[in-house]
């Protein structure tokens, strides 16, 4: 609750909520999740529940000249749950939509940051670990959630589930809990990981990772085989009853989760038949893994050809990109190269975690935890058993099956985030909740000192004494440095000041004909749809094959091509006003090669970067450019009709016959 009504402060001291108008307010949601809100708003304007949904789901009032099911292309189910609520709480008379809205979320991050006290807390067996890991997470919040800047984002709905999930799971995964424990962390697991899925439509891909790293858990024996294939069971059940309520979405039936999950049924079935203790059998828990990894590449590529299916296909070639596999002019390809988000972590991220001691304890935590599993793992191919309760005195904090998992999980995680910055946001939680419990362990202390051979003083008393000094000691370092600083935050006030994009949105409402479409860049696009509910040509979502053709069809208003061209483009999405946005006219990138021109340029082949980036001959100014001196031909094909210090809008005139 605390966190909880911290976001809510700190997001009214950021933006003056509470002070400015509903078109102010919602120009502070940016980008995409102007359009989640938007249908959100769209939900509550229904006179019904029911044909709200059916206008959502046969949308052709948001993207001109195309009909979508923006409920399951969007993973619009949080709008749903959250309209719902509105109306049938009666909440109307009390508080307005938006701050309805936001108030969801930010409860729903009260509950990721409480899922992560509970994990840490099971784990380390001490209250003292979960408040270390809230405060490592509210510390290094800019790396550990987006809520600040992008509140509607989807993981922001999602990953609040998916903390729970890990909680249950990590309980489930204890060899002393009893059954009713047992009982309720299944029927949890269950609960949350079918809402996740449903709130996320990248939620099967982590969901992978996670069964990967209990596929390696169950193949080294490290946990009753029973127990795993119990939470395969709830993957299986969360896929396809998620496939039935998301319009059948095949992307759930081809997923990697579903054929892993598949082949681990499958060898389980293999192995069951053949007697325990036999050559045969110690032949089969050897090719386990090869089996398993061959039945789920076989079963993924039998599924894409049997099961229609969008194929992501911009993914796959930016991934080759990406690892250097191969090389494009691609404008869609290297405008998503560019993105922060997608590149690889900065420095100033490391920096960053290491001020506030999360990396270095996390790191000496994973390295004990690792070696002690790799330890056990030895253990096991020699025939050892493990021991049914680890005791203090064992110093063996590996041989328990929730650690082990962890320590898979999070490995895999951190390997991911040090390709694309912006999975960050999935490991860095995770690092924060592992190092609280670490540092809080008796086990973990008593680990390292029988690694040490520890005789001048009792290693138990120490590691005791030190599981509770070194959390407190790294409280009240924090509480010293970054309490004044989150105070801070709460008390300076921070202006968010827009006026010129107030009064496009003011023009537009107030002038443009209901009827018209408007074409812009995404980003520009997703905030008209929000603020007037016009329609547009194309939208900051980047799922789509289509979307992202038209995105950088539209964006050729940025390019070295002519009037003609550039009539041509729009009018084929019947366009009737075009938005030019002076930033991006005159942008000056930080990072060279990625501003919206030159990736343009390269794409037309108005650049050889063979060359050294050196222009090539173009008989065309830059559009954007000379659409502003107003001289023919532009002037025929366009007509300025507003303008600021930000935004020119021009009206797309009929023309009966081009000129050369």
């Amino acid at each position: 609750m605390m966190y909880a009504l911290y976001l809510s402060a700190y997001h009214e001291r950021k933006f003056w909520f509470s002070n400015r108008q509903e078109l102010e307010r919602e120009i502070t949601f940016q980008g995409d999740s102007a359009i989640y809100y938007s249908y959100y708003k769209d939900m509550l304007k229904a006179p019904s529940f029911e044909r709200g949904v059916y206008e959502l789901t046969h949308n052709n009032r948001t993207v001109s000249l195309k009909t979508i099911n923006a409920v399951q292309q969007m993973s619009l189910y949080p709008e749903l749950i959250a309209s719902v609520l509105y109306q049938a709480t009666g909440s109307s008379e009390i508080i307005e939509p938006v701050y309805f809205y936001i108030g969801i979320v930010f409860g729903l991050q009260g509950i990721y940051v409480t899922a992560l006290f509970v994990t840490s807390w099971l784990m380390s067996g001490t209250w003292l670990a979960g408040m270390l890991t809230v405060a490592w997470f509210i510390i290094n919040r800019i790396d550990t959630t987006r809520i600040e800047s992008s509140i509607p984002l989807r993981e922001n709905w999602a990953l609040p589930y998916f903390a729970c999930q890990v909680a249950a799971l990590t309980g489930y995964l204890k060899s002393n809990l009893n059954s009713y424990g047992e009982r309720f962390c299944y029927l949890l697991m269950s609960a949350s990981t079918y809402t996740f899925v449903m709130m996320w439509e990248y939620s099967h891909y982590l969901l992978f990772l996670q069964a990967v790293s209990l596929f390696l858990l169950d193949s080294f024996s490290l946990e009753p085989s029973d127990k795993v294939h119990e939470v395969y069971k709830i993957y299986i059940f969360s896929l396809f009853l998620g496939y039935l309520l998301q319009f059948e979405n095949s992307a759930l039936l081809v997923s990697p989760l579903l054929s892993l999950v598949a082949s681990l049924m499958l060898a389980k079935c293999l192995q069951m038949n053949v007697k325990k203790g036999t050559f045969l059998a110690k032949i089969m828990k050897v090719i386990n893994f090869y089996l398993v990894c061959i039945l789920t590449v076989t079963l993924n590529i039998v599924m894409k050809m049997f099961v229609p299916h969008k194929e992501n296909g911009h993914m796959l070639k930016f991934l080759e990109v990406k690892f250097g596999l191969n090389m494009t002019k691609n404008f869609t390809m290297n405008w998503l190269l560019c993105q922060e988000s997608l590149q690889t972590p900065s420095q100033d991220f490391f920096l960053r975690l290491t001020q506030s001691s999360l990396l270095p304890f996390y790191i000496l935590v994973l390295v004990i935890c690792f070696f002690s599993v790799v330890q056990v793992i030895f253990r096991r191919f020699k025939g050892k058993s493990l021991k049914e309760t680890v005791t203090l005195d064992d110093g063996q904090i590996g041989e328990r099956p929730e650690i082990i998992y962890h320590v898979i999980h999070t490995i895999l995680l951190g390997s991911l985030a040090m390709v694309i910055e912006g999975l960050k946001y999935l490991w860095t939680p995770y690092m924060c909740m592992l190092a609280a419990f670490g540092v809080c362990s008796p086990e973990l202390w008593m680990t390292l000192f029988k690694w040490l051979r520890l005789r001048t003083i009792h290693p138990v008393l120490l590691a005791l004494v030190l599981s509770m000094a070194v959390p407190t000691i790294i409280g009240l370092s924090l509480w010293k440095e970054f309490f004044p600083r989150l105070m801070a935050e709460l008390t300076e006030l921070q202006e968010f000041y827009d006026p010129d994009t107030v009064e496009l949105m003011t023009w537009i409402k107030r002038q443009a004909p209901i009827a018209a479409v408007f074409a812009g860049s995404p980003q520009l696009m997703g905030a008209i749809k929000l603020c007037t509910g016009w329609m547009v040509t194309s939208l900051p979502l980047y799922n789509d094959d289509d979307l992202l053709k038209r995105n950088e069809n539209i964006y050729q208003i940025y390019s070295k091509r002519s009037a003609e061209d550039i009539y041509k483009i729009l009018t084929s999405y019947k366009a009737n006003y075009l938005i030019v946005e002076d930033a991006i006219c005159n942008e000056v990138g930080t990072m060279r090669g990625c501003r919206v021109k030159d990736l343009l340029d390269i794409a037309n082949g108005h650049v050889v970067c063979e060359e050294g980036d050196k222009l090539t001959y173009s008989k065309y100014g830059r559009f954007c450019h000379e659409v502003k001196i107003n001289y023919s031909p532009y002037m025929n094909y366009f007509t300025r009709v507003y303008w600021n210090r930000s935004y020119f809008v021009y009206r797309i005139n009929t023309v009966i016959s081009f000129q050369s």
